[in-house]
């Protein structure tokens, strides 16, 4: 196990921007994260950036070096692209570049701007983390491509839509107290189920946001951490990736996502963890299914086990296993590329009791895991972090 220290946390709040541009959002982020950790701009080593379609929504390529400028460095850089999965993506670069020795200091983190593009914009851009081929030109979308894997799940494990609506409920009242969160709106089961169907069995309060932000994370070998005496008291010390086909025609199952669960075994081992272990996550809820289906693929949970859990309270903020205590995707919102690097934020900061969901969190937790997911789960990222001495 070796513990790369998460030294410093930025964001911006997640909404809408329409007078702001990617650099300022990630400058935003980025400067508060260096603050927070106490770590000049010359120190930093590298920058690993998450962006999905800033070359669409901007018309601007080759933002890494433009966003380094942006943090006051000209650190070499790289922007990371892995759909909803590319801040997530990133992090993971950044362990590993801290633990191969080549960098003692790296940003790791991501933006993304959407709501400028519109509704219809925002749809097809992100459609482009599907199978043009065999699922674009058929007309679906990701609304249309989650539904399907609800679907086959209530047919495979049970289940019903009042399930679901649980899961956005909970997440909806996480999110109430979250400053940076995009819907800071407390709903009902009956209201989501009675809200407007987008893909059945899908109506809207099942989807998150369309959203804005950036987010950034400082993140120090041990030895930096020790020499310029930082109060980095939260490691990441298993990182996992996962793949999966793209198409879902391809799979062998809809309601299994084995891009998470080769993730998480991968980050488990990497940390020297089991998944009981683990006292808090943040996954990837872009739709209600994704949070049961992330859960049972973490290990969390049996296969068809985890669709009645918010509706139990097992995963409310009260329970014995709180998930998605910042809100998730559905309520803090979902820019895209920052979305990875701001799990793993908000893991952190729920651990070392900064988060103002810190007081859900049992005060002998030490172990939270945080998932992200690029597409339909063709790309998943895991990464443990934990509270060290």
């Amino acid at each position: 196990m070796s513990q790369v220290r998460l030294a410093g946390t930025g964001m911006t709040s997640f909404g809408s921007h329409p007078d702001r541009t990617g650099r300022d959002m990630f400058a935003e982020a980025g400067l508060a994260a260096l603050e927070d950790a106490g770590v000049p701009a010359a120190d930093v080593d590298e920058l690993f950036y998450g962006n999905f379609v800033g070359t669409l929504s901007e018309e601007q390529g080759h933002q890494g070096p433009l966003m380094a400028e942006a943090l006051g460095t000209t650190a070499p850089s790289r922007r990371v692209e892995s759909a909803c999965a590319s801040s997530g993506v990133a992090v993971r670069d950044a362990v590993r570049a801290i633990r191969s020795g080549e960098a003692d200091v790296v940003v790791a983190g991501g933006m993304e701007r959407m709501t400028n593009m519109g509704t219809a914009g925002a749809t097809k851009g992100l459609a482009g983390a599907a199978d043009d081929l065999y699922e674009v030109r058929s007309g679906v979308t990701f609304p249309g491509a989650y539904a399907l894997m609800a679907r086959a799940y209530f047919d495979e494990y049970g289940g019903t839509h009042e399930d679901l609506a649980h899961i956005a409920v909970k997440n909806h009242d996480n999110a109430l107290v979250n400053d940076h969160a995009h819907l800071q709106q407390e709903i009902t089961v009956e209201e989501a189920l009675g809200a407007p169907e987008i893909a059945s069995p899908f109506t809207l309060y099942d989807a998150c946001p369309i959203s804005d932000g950036a987010s950034a994370l400082v993140l120090t070998s041990p030895a930096y951490a020790e020499e310029h005496d930082l109060e980095a008291n939260v490691a990441i010390t298993g990182a996992g990736h996962g793949g999966d086909t793209m198409a879902l025609h391809d799979r062998q199952s809809l309601s299994r996502t084995p891009a998470t669960r080769e993730a998480a075994e991968a980050a488990y081992d990497d940390a020297d963890i089991e998944p009981s272990d683990i006292s808090l996550v943040e996954v990837h809820d872009c739709f209600t299914i994704a949070e049961v289906l992330a859960l049972e693929a973490l290990g969390l949970y049996s296969y068809g086990e985890a669709i009645g859990a918010a509706r139990r309270g097992e995963t409310r903020r009260d329970g014995d296993l709180p998930v998605n205590l910042s809100g998730g995707l559905k309520a803090k919102g979902h820019p895209v590329g920052a979305t990875g690097a701001a799990q793993v934020a908000a893991v952190a900061t729920l651990l070392d009791g900064t988060h103002p969901r810190a007081d859900a969190v049992d005060d002998d937790a030490t172990v939270g895991v945080a998932q992200n997911a690029g597409g339909t789960v063709a790309s998943a990222t895991v990464h443990v972090l934990e509270v060290i001495a």
